[in-house]
């Protein structure tokens, strides 16, 4: 039997730390490692109780969770991260998305899907939904701006690094597409897709496929249609 996901739980409200480990509690493939109340504690938390998973709040009185998620991402070997909040503003999710947060999630998310998404998480798959997703590409769009675009400009250079099977991944990856639907668009096997994925992560040096999607919106290559792998 594999070893259950450690999980820190970040909040500076007592009450929701105390819910969040009594719902855990109740899945047997999750443990609460360790709470803390600011994210300004975090850093000494996950080196002390070494996390799989950190639920992360962003409004904290020191150290604000968008600010810990980055200082964390930064990290060699870092845990995966999820975002939860009482707040949906498109600012606070493309910033964790940015950051390298492996999930955004509102605090009366339903318990099953909160112990679902952790995970998930774990297992090295973003818990973006494409309907939010889709939201936040729209956001990048209206902040694209008149021409020139430097972060336009920035991003298609990054992905003229990729190879034309890893581009046409990542126009996909774009898309909001799963692997299983990456690879029947390019007839590649899923165990494919995802070597692709890796490929194209380390090359990029980013954190995983959301950060994808949105280098790929920002240099605007979803709209171009995807080459064959």
């Amino acid at each position: 039997m594999s070893p259950p996901v450690r999980v820190l739980i970040v909040d500076d409200d007592a009450l929701v730390r105390l819910g969040l480990s009594m719902m855990l509690a109740g899945a047997d493939d999750l443990a609460v490692v360790g709470e803390v109340a600011d994210g300004a504690e975090v850093i000494g938390a996950v080196n002390e109780h070494r996390p799989d998973v950190v639920l992360m709040d962003i409004r904290m009185p020191r150290l604000d969770g968008l600010a810990a998620t980055e200082r964390l991402r930064a990290r060699r070997d870092p845990p995966e991260i999820i975002i939860m909040t009482t707040f949906d503003t498109d600012e606070h999710i493309l910033r964790a998305m940015r950051a390298g947060a492996g999930g955004f999630l509102l605090k009366h998310t339903p318990p099953e899907q909160i112990v679902r998404a952790i995970r998930q998480v774990a297992a090295g798959e973003p818990i973006m939904s494409p309907s939010v997703l889709r939201r936040m590409m729209s956001y990048v769009g209206d902040l694209a701006g008149a021409p020139p675009d430097p972060r336009r400009e920035r991003a298609r250079q990054a992905l003229a690094r990729l190879s034309p099977g890893e581009r046409a991944v990542a126009a996909l990856v774009g898309r909001g597409l799963a692997n299983g639907e990456i690879g029947r668009e390019l007839s590649m096997s899923v165990a494919t897709v995802k070597a692709y994925v890796s490929r194209l992560l380390a090359k990029l040096e980013l954190n995983n496929r959301v950060q994808v999607a949105l280098l790929v919106h920002d240099a605007a290559l979803e709209d171009e249609p995807p080459a064959p792998a």
